[in-house]
């Protein structure tokens, strides 16, 4: 384990992060199953929503495949395919046509060139190294009291705070996208569009706390290494 282990003021620095993840995973999958009895009045499910709405922007050549798995739900603009969770492909309710019309929406930014995506896309191989080094480098090197250690450590994981942050109008713009999407082609009514909104926002607050962690997070690492120096 890592030294923050046993450091009380990691968890002073992280207790309102923590709190909040675990009230946005409480809340997503509550509204998630709330809504997930609660079933189009169109009756069509959310892979035929998915085919349809990427057929209206002529991206036929996405593919749509089932995933295993609960809101395991994406979108892979490497290969083009769309991969919807076994919860969510072949349900007919308001929260898996949510869910499906979301990651048509994260299609859609792809085929636009939407730029915080494709930004996005470009840091997942450093974002991935330092979500897995950072701290290992970063208490290495002040264990072996070597600097250039602990701010590679802080550089790898800035980059994966970088990557939480963009990834934040990413998400917020691919629901906004979904429920204009719902809503002007008719496949859900005003109040089912309510319900649909609800799942995304719910979903959308993942996000937020990831963020937040993260950043406090680097917040810690700073403060550690700056106490170290003086």
């Amino acid at each position: 384990m890592y030294p923050m282990m046993w450091d009380p003021t990691y968890f002073i620095f992280l207790a309102p992060a923590m709190l909040l993840a675990i009230f946005a995973q409480v809340r997503v999958k509550t509204v998630f199953a709330r809504y997930s009895s609660v079933y189009a009045s169109r009756g069509v499910k959310a892979e035929q929503v998915c085919r349809m709405l990427l057929d209206q922007f002529m991206l036929r050549n996405v593919r749509i495949e089932r995933i295993p798995g609960n809101l395991t739900d994406h979108y892979d603009p490497g290969t083009k395919t769309l991969r919807l969770s076994d919860s969510v492909g072949g349900s007919s309710s308001i929260a898996a046509i949510g869910v499906a019309a979301h990651e048509v929406g994260h299609a859609v930014q792809d085929k636009e060139g939407y730029a915080p995506l494709h930004f996005r896309n470009k840091l997942v191989p450093v974002a991935s190294i330092g979500s897995n080094s950072a701290f290992l480098l970063f208490f290495l090197g002040l264990v072996l009291r070597m600097d250039a250690l602990v701010t590679l450590g802080i550089i790898l994981f800035s980059a994966a705070v970088v990557f939480h942050l963009v990834t934040l109008p990413v998400e917020f713009d691919a629901s906004s996208r979904a429920l204009k999407l719902l809503s002007n082609t008719g496949t859900l009514t005003s109040g089912e569009i309510s319900g649909a909104k609800s799942v995304l926002n719910a979903a959308a607050m993942t996000y937020v706390a990831a963020t937040v962690m993260a950043v406090l997070q680097l917040l810690y690492l700073l403060v550690r290494a700056n106490g170290r120096r003086n």
